[in-house]
């Protein structure tokens, strides 16, 4: 089995590749628009209401990941919790969950939606328009980096709360 100690930083090094992910994609989901150059209209990601959703997803998903970031940092240099009385194990116990299941409905929305609309109107697309749906592509396979992370730390959270002999809200 491996040290504790490993497992606590490979847990803090998840929590920053997702925190790096995270923001990627909402930089890059953020700055995606475009203006045409027949008739001056501006294209935004907030006019696709999916890539708005990808875009939530992803920042709620940063944040909580900013949030744990200080709790990870301790535990790695102290080698014991901040709050020692459960309840930080608890949160991230179910918070990961929440968090990842948030990320992979984010994700399915944003392949899902750039996909059909390449499928439906991929003949009447123009070159800014298909540069639009990547951008919205790319910033969605980051929020997919963001996910697989963010699984993974779910594999620990539950073992590290199988270990200390929680067993749920019945007990």
């Amino acid at each position: 089995m491996a040290s504790s100690a490993a497992v606590l930083k490979t847990i803090l090094s998840l929590r920053i590749l997702t925190l790096l992910a995270l923001a990627a994609s909402v930089v890059i989901m953020a700055l995606n628009n475009y203006t045409d150059e027949e008739d001056g209209s501006k294209t935004k990601f907030t006019d696709v209401i999916a890539f708005r959703y990808v875009f939530a997803c992803g920042a709620i998903g940063f944040l909580y990941t900013i949030f744990q970031i200080p709790f990870a940092m301790y535990n790695v240099v102290q080698e014991k919790r901040w709050i020692r009385n459960g309840c930080l194990q608890e949160f991230d116990f179910y918070g990961d969950k929440v968090v990842a299941f948030l990320l992979a409905s984010g994700v399915g929305v944003g392949f899902g939606v750039t996909f059909e609309f390449k499928r439906t109107f991929g003949e009447l697309l123009g070159d800014k328009d298909l540069k639009f749906l990547n951008m919205g592509s790319v910033s969605t396979g980051l929020l997919l980096a963001g996910f697989v992370f963010m699984a993974l730390l779910t594999v620990f959270s539950s073992n590290r709360r199988a270990s200390s002999g929680k067993n749920g809200f019945f007990k």
